[in-house]
């Protein structure tokens, strides 16, 4: 599986495996979480993967499994003992939910990582963040790294993550080095949220684009995202040009989300999306749909929310320099190359 592999991760796997004898993942079971431990084994690094359901799949890819859940401290310090470096993946996303079903997890889960770490000396963290942190509702095209975090927010999923960013990078120091890493819209074969979320949608009917204008948006194929987590890993070890820093990734292809969702459409012969939403009517049925879905106390998701309606009508692509220069990313699979790999998949 190793020479399955592009040389330049090869090549990251390798200088990974010098210096990480025991790798700890949480979220292991997760869409990216499992991507980076399928390249750790194919390097033959020693893995232990955290998450709260059972994965099979995962054990019997040769990765130590854990069942727990991250916001119990000392399920977490049991199951991290004897590791040397962490990829923090868990944790709650979507838009939808109680402010303690986000925090708890993401804030309170994210502090018991780093303790743990400090516990038992590990000496580096990789957080995965995103870029909802600065998201506010309003256009995001090509901000980097200097950009602020939100003043306020849609979601409790970008606010928790703020949160715990700001722990995992005020952790940083010479002992210990952190870093987040903030992909956008992760997709690929096995995508379990994206593309069939699209898809299923597309064949009700019920797809359709928000706002007159289609505007520009950044993704990150999962196997470059997985890529990026481990450059930035090596990094820590060596340059530390990352310690204490937050990244935004992509695949650096700045896309129209009407094209996006019709190349995934195109992959299972469905044809484009064309029916449009004014971007005040979606915004609009958010509100209503919050306000009551929350008196009614209703825990799935609505059809529409004020962060969904913002997300789909506002552009958000970065300007990714910074993971460029600090830790040498670049996108090994592209846009058309990583839709020919999902088609195969589905």
């Amino acid at each position: 599986m190793f020479d399955d592999l592009l040389v330049q991760e090869q090549q990251a796997l390798t200088a990974l495996k010098a210096s990480a004898k025991r790798v700890f993942v949480t979220g292991a079971g997760g869409f990216l979480g499992k991507t980076i431990c399928k390249r750790l084994r194919a390097a033959q690094i020693e893995v232990v993967g955290f998450a709260r359901g059972d994965y099979p799949a995962l054990t019997d890819m040769g990765v130590t499994m854990f069942q727990g859940d991250i916001a119990d401290y000392e399920s977490v310090l049991s199951a991290m003992q004897d590791c040397d470096l962490v990829f923090h993946v868990a944790s709650k996303a979507g838009v939808w939910g109680s402010r303690d079903s986000y925090f708890e997890p993401n804030v309170n889960g994210t502090a018991n990582i780093i303790r743990a770490c400090k516990a038992l000396n590990i000496k580096r963290l990789v957080y995965t963040s995103t870029p909802s942190v600065t998201f506010a509702g309003e256009d995001e095209s090509g901000i980097d790294e200097s950009a602020p975090y939100a003043k306020s927010y849609l979601n409790y999923y970008g606010h928790s993550k703020a949160i715990a960013e700001k722990m995992v990078l005020d952790a940083n120091n010479t002992e210990f080095k952190t870093t987040a890493l903030r992909p956008h819209l992760i997709w690929g074969p096995e995508d379990p949220h994206l593309v069939p979320r699209v898809i299923a949608r597309a064949q009700m009917g019920k797809l359709k684009l928000v706002g007159k204008q289609d505007k520009l948006v950044d993704t990150i194929y999962v196997d470059n995202a997985a890529y990026a987590h481990i450059l930035a890993a090596n990094d820590l070890n060596a340059a530390s040009n990352a310690a204490g820093k937050a990244y935004f990734l992509s695949n650096d292809e700045p896309i129209t989300m009407a094209s996006m969702l019709n190349k995934i459409l195109a992959c299972v012969d469905i044809g484009p999306v064309s029916k449009r939403v004014p971007a005040g009517v979606a915004y609009t049925a958010g509100v209503v749909l919050e306000t009551v879905y929350g008196l009614l106390n209703k825990q799935q998701e609505p059809i529409m929310t004020r962060f969904v309606a913002r997300q789909l009508s506002t552009s958000h692509y970065f300007d990714i320099s910074a993971a460029k220069q600090d830790f040498g990313y670049q996108a090994l699979i592209n846009i058309d190359e990583g839709m020919k790999r999902l088609k195969k998949s589905l």
